[in-house]
């Protein structure tokens, strides 16, 4: 089996955010976010497990996807996919915006934002599969970054608590 057939999906790359139970927010790196449904519209996410933006979804019972666009920083997608929000505060001296349900939104580098209310879970090994119902939504200027793109262009890396994340030599 040759598992770099899975490069050939297409992807995205995102930023999931929420609410913390203590009034903080937090928000991590995806590149797992589509429409699931039309009527009415779903969104579904997939987060790591371990994450500590995983539990916060459970308990806010929403989430915000801000949508990652190809002039997004290195430094934007780093700081929330290489560092826990349960160790650092990824949101202190960062610019961001609330959604009207008061969830964080990128307010540089996403080309577009979604606000969902959860709908359900799924345990689906090392992640969980979310489904928002979508509330409310705007488009922003630019092009989506693929994941393609985030690899070829930027030569960003996988961290382990990605989807897509290959063991050295699992090729």
């Amino acid at each position: 089996m040759d598992l770099l057939a899975l490069r050939n999906l297409t992807y995205g790359l995102f930023i999931a955010c929420t609410k913390a139970g203590d009034g903080k927010f937090a928000g991590c790196t995806i590149n797992s976010a589509a429409q699931a449904a039309s009527d009415p519209p779903l969104i579904s996410i997939c987060v790591n497990r371990d994450n500590f933006t995983n539990a916060c979804i459970r308990e806010a019972k929403g989430f915000s996807v801000s949508i990652l666009s190809q002039d997004c920083t290195f430094e934007t997608i780093g700081r929330f996919g290489f560092r826990s929000g349960r160790t650092f505060d990824k949101f202190a001296g960062f610019p961001y915006a609330l959604s009207p349900a008061g969830f964080p939104l990128i307010e540089t580098g996403a080309c577009g934002w979604l606000e969902c209310a959860l709908e359900n879970t799924l345990e689906l090994g090392t992640h969980t599969l979310f489904v928002g119902r979508l509330t409310d939504c705007a488009p922003a200027p630019g092009i989506p970054m693929t994941y393609d793109y985030y690899h070829k262009v930027i030569k960003g890396k996988t961290p382990p608590s990605a989807p897509s994340y290959e063991k050295p030599g699992a090729g």
